[in-house]
């Protein structure tokens, strides 16, 4: 499967490859603006906030309805785990009921499931400065077969893709991209056809993201060894794409029709629809008032997309020819505090971790895993 590196575009020798041995409570929040792009857009307001779809809020289920949490003991029926540090990445298991968690700073990841303690099986060791640390996870896309997980971390040297298998030490799969002072996060999902997504940042240098001698800035497209997939626009490359800043979530639909990836841009908060070989130039939605746009959650019919200091889940509806129908709509507003790392359970649900330990204000059962629901597409939807 793996392309021909010969062949390919060099890449400044920077990159190695080494060989391969819910119902949720949806809620209006003001001022949001869409900037044109391929897709049509909804322009936002001005003021302090999101957007505002016009319709009276939801009912909040904060926390006040339910007991607060007794150690790690947390009565939130949508608590999945608790007891955990700083949540930067989530991938659910095949089961729906399990899923693994990355922790940034300790290289930690654990698997959780309901109404058990967190249990270890690897850790990564990680340099966590400058935004570093373990910020990405993805199942392999053979993970039945195989069983094997591949994260994102940052080292001392480098950022790069590593690969696990419960219990065994990880195994490096692409090394040296670059990694500076800041901007060193990275996410991964599966294109779910086989293949590896992987959002870089571009170290702390913005020049990076529009130069093709360098892995910093880019969306990569790999194989399960770390070598650019087959299908990808320039044979024996990985770039897929170009003009990342600083990526914190990549996420595709469980068809694999759309895929999705989050970047805190130097000016503003950003979300790119990802096509093969065109350059994140034009966002499909943006963010001025930064609410620190994070993980996210592709579905048939919305995106969902976690913030960490807005402190929500913040849902964009799609009509049926892949338009955004109106601004995003929030969930869990101030429930579970900071969110960030989100993974889909198919087409119907999400797992979403919590940072409150870095920088938040965390609760005795902080920081936390839990289910959140596909929002409820809106009727009337256009063709």
């Amino acid at each position: 499967m793996a392309g021909a590196l010969a062949a390919g575009v060099a890449l400044g020798g920077c990159a190695s490859f080494p060989d391969a041995a819910p119902p949720q409570a949806w809620q209006a929040q003001p001022q949001l603006t869409a900037r044109p792009g391929p897709q049509p857009q909804i322009p936002g307001e001005g003021g302090e906030g999101g957007g505002s779809s016009g319709n009276p809020p939801a009912p909040s289920r904060g926390p006040t309805q339910v007991p607060p949490p007794n150690g790690c003991q947390d009565f939130h029926a949508e608590v999945v785990g608790t007891c955990l540090n700083t949540v930067s990445a989530v991938a659910v298991l095949p089961d729906g009921n399990t899923g693994l968690v990355a922790e940034r700073t300790t290289g930690r990841v654990l698997r959780v499931a309901r109404h058990t303690d967190p249990v270890v099986v690897a850790t990564i060791p990680v340099d966590a400065s400058g935004g570093g640390g373990l910020t990405g996870l993805s199942l392999s896309p053979t993970y039945e077969e195989d069983q094997l997980v591949f994260a994102y971390v940052t080292t001392p040297a480098d950022n790069r893709v590593v690969r696990f298998a419960p219990g065994d030490a990880p195994k490096p799969v692409l090394t040296g991209i670059p990694r500076g002072a800041t901007d060193n996060a990275g996410a991964l999902t599966v294109d779910r056809r086989g293949a590896l997504l992987v959002a870089t940042g571009d170290a702390g240098n913005p020049a990076a993201a529009a130069n093709p001698g360098t892995l910093a800035g880019k969306v990569l497209r790999i194989d399960g060894t770390g070598h650019p997939a087959p299908g990808n626009p320039t044979i024996g490359s990985p770039v897929v794409a170009s003009g990342l800043h600083a990526p914190q979530g990549i996420c595709t639909s469980a068809d694999g029709t759309r895929s999705w990836v989050t970047d805190r841009a130097p000016d503003e908060d950003v979300l790119y629809r990802l096509a093969l070989g065109q350059p994140l130039d034009v966002p499909a939605w943006t963010w001025p008032d930064r609410p620190g746009v994070a993980g996210c959650a592709s579905f048939s019919d919305s995106v969902v997309v976690a913030t960490e200091q807005g402190a929500a889940a913040q849902a964009l509806l799609l009509n049926r020819d892949g338009s955004f129908n109106g601004k995003p709509v929030v969930a869990e507003q101030n429930t579970f505090g900071r969110l960030f790392g989100m993974d889909t359970i198919g087409d119907q649900k999400a797992w979403v971790g919590t940072v409150n330990r870095s920088g938040g204000q965390p609760v005795s059962s902080d920081d936390r895993v839990f289910e959140l629901l596909r929002p409820s597409p809106v009727a009337g939807g256009k063709d």
